[in-house]
């Protein structure tokens, strides 16, 4: 029977010396030997009938050493598991000179082993203190919200003449007096440069000189005098200007008019409630803009709530510090480097690593306290969202669903995507739970602020 004793070094730190009898591995190389003498293929022997003598001599000391090593493993694994050891990373055979396994001599023999053990996690969650934004819906974001939708679902026509400020103006734009290259032998003509504005979008003395036109006509304009600020910067960029230098706004232009476009916005009634909403027979504006509102504000939640998630998770990360048997896990670290690594690689890179074994271990042991499980369905859910955001919502679901369900399950069969799914969905559940659970305080905020924070946040996790 092996026995395995259990010692102390450092902190979190243990060293295993696991002790073979020869009785613990010999039947094994006995075992081992007999079933290799039915298989071997040695030349002037029939398959099966080598004499095991001659099995003994050739690969007795290669079987030897396997078995006794096999042994070993399987009796620190059991060892392991029936102590409920909870170790980090994997145990480290420690060098030993004076051992040689001796086929002709054999004996009892001790391995020794050094472990890391995880350490306590102990979080209570209402002891996280979290801000939950409280983004207000603003009637300006009411009033685009509505001007977006009134668009989306509105009519557009191609009037004959220019009349009404919201007119959309495709044209050819040239700089006058700038003949474009004349093209090589072969070569297509360069392509006249395209613009389009609205009728509104020019300054309010020069659109007299655009209403009215059709197709075809064109129209001399001064840049600086029929575009100011932010459309002038658009022009310029279509004709290939540096749009800080003052000079270029000077300069006269033509457009010739390729196309006239107007876009009617859809009317405030009951058919466009009905678009937007259908089967909630909303007959009223004032319903409308309360749906509207009520959507927005679903998003801004779902928005500050994904906030309280990085709030939880940096907490965890940065304000969590658990104890770790750090000189074990950088002999680890060389070890499993198979001597790749330098002190130096180690001592940078062992920083991360011990930044990822404590969200390992402290998402394990919050998803345990929580029983958070994930079931087959939602990983499901997961894989067909997933496939649906790479299609970038340009396929519709009608009459696809059996073609996306083929793709869904072919997804669910593929062993990384499930365990990288499974993790995603079981972290996603335990923000979930622990959002409900940490201590939060509510806070008015702009949405242009809130959106202002998320990203310079994002930016300086990218650096």
């Amino acid at each position: 029977m092996a026995t395995i004793t259990r010692e102390n070094i450092a902190p979190l730190n243990d060293k295993l010396v696991v002790t073979l009898k020869k009785e613990d591995y010999l039947p094994a190389v006995d075992k081992s030997i007999k079933n290799y003498a039915k298989t071997a293929n040695i030349q002037g022997f029939r398959k099966g009938m080598v004499p095991a003598g001659l099995i003994r001599k050739m690969y007795g000391p290669g079987i030897f050493q396997d078995e006794v090593l096999k042994t070993v493993d399987n009796e620190l694994n059991k060892y392991i598991a029936e102590e409920k050891l909870a170790i980090l990373a994997q145990p480290i055979a420690l060098e030993q000179k004076e051992l040689e396994l001796n086929f002709q001599d054999p004996k009892d023999y001790n391995f020794e082993f050094e472990i890391g053990l995880q350490p306590e996690v102990n979080i209570d969650p209402k002891s996280i203190n979290v801000t939950r934004y409280q983004i207000e819906v603003t009637d300006q974001a009411l009033e685009e919200e509505l001007e977006r939708l009134r668009q989306r679902y509105g009519n557009y026509t191609t009037p004959e003449t220019i009349e009404d400020e919201k007119t959309i103006i495709s044209a050819e734009i040239a700089i006058d007096g700038q003949e474009p290259e004349p093209a090589a032998e072969g070569e297509e003509p360069a392509k006249p440069t395209d613009t389009a504005i609205t009728l509104k979008d020019i300054a309010k003395g020069q659109q007299k000189e655009f209403k009215g036109k059709k197709i075809g006509d064109k129209v001399t304009v001064q840049l600086d005098k029929a575009f100011k600020g932010e459309i002038l910067e658009r022009v310029l960029g279509d004709l290939k200007l540096d749009k800080t230098d003052k000079e270029n706004g000077k300069k006269t232009a033509t457009l010739t008019i390729t196309k006239i476009g107007f876009l009617e916005e859809a009317p405030l009634d009951e058919k466009l409630f009905d678009q937007v909403y259908p089967g909630k027979d909303i007959k009223t504006e004032e319903d409308f803009k309360t749906a509207i509102k009520a959507d927005i504000e679903k998003y801004y939640a779902q928005q500050a709530s994904g906030q309280i998630h990085d709030q939880i998770y940096h907490y965890l990360t940065d304000h969590v510090s658990l104890d770790m048997p750090e000189p074990f896990l950088k002999r680890w670290m060389k070890v499993s480097s198979e001597g790749k690594k330098t002190d130096e690689d180690i001592d940078k890179d062992i920083v991360d690593f011990k930044k990822q074994l404590q969200w390992a271990l402290i998402s394990s042991k919050l998803s345990n306290d929580n029983e958070i499980k994930v079931e087959n369905e939602e990983l499901k859910d997961f894989a067909r969202h997933q496939l649906m955001s790479y299609l970038g919502g340009q396929m519709s679901l009608q009459g696809n669903e059996a073609w996306i369900e083929d793709y869904v399950n072919k997804m669910m069969g593929d062993r990384k995507f499930i365990e990288d799914a499974h993790g995603q969905v079981r972290i996603g559940k335990l923000f979930e739970a622990l959002e409900t659970q940490v201590t939060a305080k509510d806070q008015p905020i702009a949405e242009k602020d809130f959106t202002e924070m998320v990203q310079k946040h994002q930016h300086e996790h990218h650096h």
